[in-house]
């Protein structure tokens, strides 16, 4: 099981952009789905998370600006950031909890390599 996160880039502050995650391989369920970003010198912190049925979470960095979404068809999730700011600057990961069994009800952790986003001023 692979994930990939893409759709990072350059981008002025109050821009927009979104990242996508693809998931690859044997995949039976694709349980929550989340998005994390770490900025230089800062650990990594929780940005968003979707779960199967499409509740979500934001921290409260991304909320109001940012929105998650999934498509459970074709195992990929997106983040949609509007009003960009410079301290949106990091690397964005996506990760998700995936079970390869239809008796795994919790599923093992994958994380992506994740995508730079840089906000400019």
């Amino acid at each position: 099981v692979q994930l990939q996160a893409s759709g990072g880039g350059l981008v002025q502050s109050g821009g927009s952009l979104t990242l996508s995650c693809a998931a690859s391989g044997y995949i039976v369920r694709i349980r929550d789905m989340d998005w994390y970003r770490q900025a230089p010198g800062k650990e990594r912190e929780f940005v968003a998370t979707i779960t199967s049925g499409g509740n979500t979470h934001y921290a409260d960095s991304a909320q109001n600006r940012f929105t998650i979404s999934r498509d459970n068809a074709k195992n990929t999730m997106s983040l949609q950031m509007n009003n960009l700011k410079p301290d949106d600057t990091a690397v964005y990961y996506c990760k998700a909890a995936i079970s390869m069994s239809p008796s795994d009800y919790v599923g093992n952790t994958y994380w992506g390599k994740g995508t730079q986003v840089t906000v400019s001023s």
